[in-house]
């Protein structure tokens, strides 16, 4: 299918095309646009879960063609109507992303990475990682004239995707145990066979390179960052684990903290470092691992802000006892994330729902978390920002679920860094609490 065809094909369309309409003359031609041939598209694609995706598209493999077997989509197409708004203001779209959203999740779409909204007017990409989904472009208008620029653009990213997904563990408040939660989050996703760079980014206080054994980095990753040339890889250490029974070892990489990066100047630091210098330097790593953990400092500063835009997603952890740590972590959501995606540009970096960190919730204790929490989300919903999915992910006007994932004991996981060692390898309990936090989040 060419360009031309394809701008046709909007150009074909009434003004107020309902779906049938869309999908007649703008849905196929557009897959095709992505690169997919008929054979390689099924339309009403069961997700296993009683569900129907509008189209589903995978590459014919030898001699699997994607029609007949029906098996492991690559690609999900939600179509609407020109009828139904899909600008980022309007709540027809926030309820198609999470239409689509269940589809990526369903049974029969675990091998789906990515997914697309449209009704020929705008069109948003959405990447998928494991259960995390996050955006890989901004909500996009399209017409006859940039179609073919839009299109192109978004068949780049889908036929050169990332390997990495890199998570920023950030919130402006200290002591949530932000460190404890890369370490262990690095240590377990290395245990379930992922290959994971861990990244101390907090130089001043460098509590992730010390809770490992590691040494500081004597300028090389300062130099990694400000030289054109040096490449962060250089850098990189190993902290590795060893498995007597087994006669082998578990290892993960290590971007340790710098101290030079602590001496510097604020001034010298903002002159150098600019919002996307990490993110840039991440390049590579991010086509070599399966996940990149960032260990953030607690406050809105240089290196949270370029911790942040290096990121896809945000991992908030937070205290049910702490109000600061909630309200932290409702301004990070509210205020500094949207000010990183209007930055950076293509809908990225989304926070994740917030969990509990390091101590045991009575029911009292609860429901008083609870109580500030909906306070929080009243006086965002006054301001026109919506917290509940943040907060209370499984919330639904049927299903009143205000579930919040919790990391219970934090004695045993706390006290594992003066082994230098990570607690899940130390401690059963603390293995079990992270493999859950992790199959909650990231493993589908």
């Amino acid at each position: 299918m060419t360009a031309i065809s394809l701008r046709s094909a909007l150009q074909s369309l009434p003004e107020n095309a309902q779906e049938p309409i869309v999908d007649q003359l703008f849905a196929t031609q557009l897959l095709r646009a992505l690169g997919f041939q008929s054979g390689e598209i099924h339309p009403e694609y069961n997700t296993g879960d009683g569900k129907s995706v509008d189209k589903a598209a995978r590459k014919t493999i030898g001699d699997d063609i994607f029609l007949y077997t029906k098996s492991n989509p690559h690609l999900l197409l939600e179509l609407k109507g020109r009828d139904i708004n899909l600008s980022e203001d309007a709540a027809q779209y926030q309820k198609t992303v999470n239409q689509l959203k269940g589809y990526l999740l369903g049974p029969n779409c675990k091998t789906a990475q990515w997914g697309i909204i449209t009704n020929s007017c705008h069109i948003q990409l959405f990447r998928k990682h494991g259960r995390v989904i996050y955006p890989a472009t901004q909500c996009l208008s399209i017409d006859p004239e940039n179609v073919d620029q839009v299109i192109a653009s978004i068949r780049k990213k889908i036929e050169r995707p990332t390997k990495a997904l890199t998570i920023a563990v950030y919130n402006n408040k200290g002591g949530v145990g932000k460190t404890t939660t890369t370490v262990n989050l690095a240590a377990i996703l290395t245990f379930l066979g992922k290959k994971v760079l861990a990244i101390d980014f907090d130089p001043n206080q460098q509590d992730l390179t010390s809770s490992l054994g590691l040494s500081l980095s004597n300028s090389s990753v300062f130099q990694a960052l400000t030289e054109k040339e040096s490449d962060i890889k250089s850098a990189v250490c190993h902290y590795t684990f060893p498995l007597k029974k087994l006669k082998s070892e578990l290892r993960f990489d290590v971007l340790p903290a710098d101290q030079e990066l602590a001496d510097a100047p604020e001034n010298l630091l903002r002159n150098r470092l600019k919002r996307h210098t990490l993110y840039r330097k991440l390049e590579l790593a991010r086509q070599e691992y399966d996940y990149i953990l960032i260990d953030s400092p607690p406050n809105w500063r240089v290196f949270s802000q370029l911790a942040v835009y290096a990121s896809d997603v945000v991992l908030i952890p937070t205290k049910h006892n702490n109000l600061f740590s909630l309200e932290n972590a409702a301004t990070a959501i509210k205020k500094f994330i949207p000010e990183v995606q209007a930055k950076k540009g293509d809908g990225s970096p989304v926070p994740l729902p917030i969990f509990f960190n390091g101590e045991k919730i009575t029911p009292p204790q609860l429901a008083a978390a609870q109580q500030e929490i909906n306070n929080l989300i009243k006086a965002a919903k006054k301001d026109g920002f919506n917290l509940m999915p943040y907060f209370y992910p499984r919330y639904t006007n049927a299903r009143r679920d205000l579930h919040i994932p919790q990391i219970p004991s934090y004695a045993n996981i706390a006290s594992s860094a003066f082994s230098r060692t990570p607690a899940v390898y130390r401690d059963r309990a603390a293995h079990d609490y992270y493999k859950n936090l992790v199959k909650e989040y990231f493993l589908q």
